[in-house]
């Protein structure tokens, strides 16, 4: 029998808010385990009750398995690649709604604090309300995400310090198994999931709507301050 030199090139390999340094590691063909033990740290502080437990697993750099389950409700969401989108066993699916101007949009307007975010959050932020039919912040991207799988939320811009790959891996899993998109919010493609600067929606439409109000917004910005 030959001696297995490289069997330590055969174990998974984790990338978890707990463990990972400032640097994400590179995301490769060895199954990969997503993990964020506490997500919506804050809320679970204040006992707000959107808070979560978030697990995925990436096989050849594509995540094939996500769960995000809320323990204070007890909702547990479930995808598996190909296989549908579920909360406790239940198939769910995202919204029908079409327009932008019948969402419900959720952003995450604290980002309004950070200096260099400030001009453009406040820009983007705006340009959304008065598009959407109403906006939220839930304070907690996974199950954000997951309520867009589950139909009651239509879109939400996500991207940010504190905002990584844990954030959105299991989730944008969900969101697809359940008929929605998750968009890189700078390219319009399908998401990068090393790079978390999402559009999620319920649908193509809804998500280049959005993309495009962000587009337009940072760019008038942009103008302002040269």
């Amino acid at each position: 029998m030959k001696p297995l030199s490289n069997w330590h090139a055969r174990l998974p390999k984790f990338i978890a808010e707990e463990s990972t340094g400032k640097e994400l590691p590179e995301l490769t063909d060895v199954p990969t385990w997503i993990i964020d033990p506490i997500d919506g740290t804050t809320n679970f502080v204040h006992k707000f009750p959107l808070t979560c437990v978030v697990i995925g697993l990436a096989v050849k750099k594509e995540v094939v398995l996500g769960i995000v389950y809320n323990p204070i409700l007890e909702e547990l969401f479930t995808a598996r690649k190909g296989r549908g989108a579920f909360l406790n066993g239940k198939p769910i699916h995202v919204s029908k709604v079409q327009d932008l101007s019948k969402a419900l949009v959720c952003m995450e307007a604290g980002f309004i604090k950070i200096d260099n975010l400030r001009e453009k959050t406040v820009e983007r932020l705006q340009d959304i309300i008065k598009a959407a039919q109403g906006i939220r912040t839930l304070g907690v991207a996974a199950i954000t995400l997951c309520y867009i799988a589950l139909g009651i939320v239509e879109a939400y811009y996500i991207e940010g310090p504190g905002i990584s790959t844990w954030d959105i891996a299991a989730a944008s899993l969900i969101i697809s198994e359940a008929g929605g998109v998750v968009v890189d919010r700078i390219t319009g493609e399908p998401i990068d999931i090393m790079k978390p600067r999402a559009v999620a929606a319920c649908n193509d439409k809804i998500a280049r709507d959005i993309v495009k109000i962000i587009r337009e917004a940072d760019q008038r910005v942009d103008m302002r301050t040269k």
